[in-house]
Parts: structure tokens; C-alpha cells; sequence
């Protein structure tokens, strides 16, 4: 009976697959990253009018001794350096 469901509901298929209903972890404040990660704040883009997208920003291990106890303009200035930035979008409905 399942394929027969997801050939008449093909939404139910992204749904169990995606499980973009489900916020996870539960219980946890995604805007203080710091509380789960060492090295990371949280920072924020206005992309257009009306639209905010909130970015995680975390050094690599060999500046963590260097970010500790530092403040987001640190983090800021971090990412104009010579060092590569990895880029990693991931959300799902519950969380974006």
C-alpha cells in the first residue's frame, strides 16, 4: 500500500524523506551556537527586504586558542583573512 500512497500523494515522499517538519536537536536554542560548538558565533544577513539568513561562523581548531573570549566583530574580521572559508547550507522546516 505504501507505493501506492506515494504514486496518489508524491508530497509524502519529501516528507519522510526530508523530515523537514521535525526540528532537531529538540530542546536546544539554535541562536547560541557557543552553547553546543567551541569557536562559533552566530551571525546574520539581511539578503533583501524583509529576508534574514542566520549563518553559523566557526574558526578551525588551530585558531580556537586565538578566539576564546573574543567578540562577533573578531569573528567578522576572521573572515576577511587568508584562510579559506568552507560554506555548508543546510536546514530543513523546522530550523530555516
Amino acid at each position: 500500500s505504501v507505493p501506492f500512497l506515494i504514486r496518489l500523494f508524491p508530497v509524502l515522499l519529501t516528507k519522510f524523506v526530508f523530515l523537514n517538519f521535525l526540528a532537531f536537536p529538540f530542546f536546544v536554542d539554535l541562536r547560541r551556537p557557543e552553547l553546543l560548538l567551541n569557536n562559533t558565533v552566530s551571525l546574520y544577513l539581511a539578503t533583501e527586504p524583509g529576508v534574514t539568513v542566520g549563518i553559523w561562523h566557526t574558526v578551525p581548531g588551530s585558531r580556537g586558542a586565538e578566539a576564546q573570549g573574543k567578540d562577533q566583530r573578531w569573528y567578522e574580521e576572521a573572515l576577511a583573512d587568508a584562510h579559506p572559508v568552507i560554506i555548508y547550507l543546510h536546514g530543513n522546516g523546522g530550523t530555516r
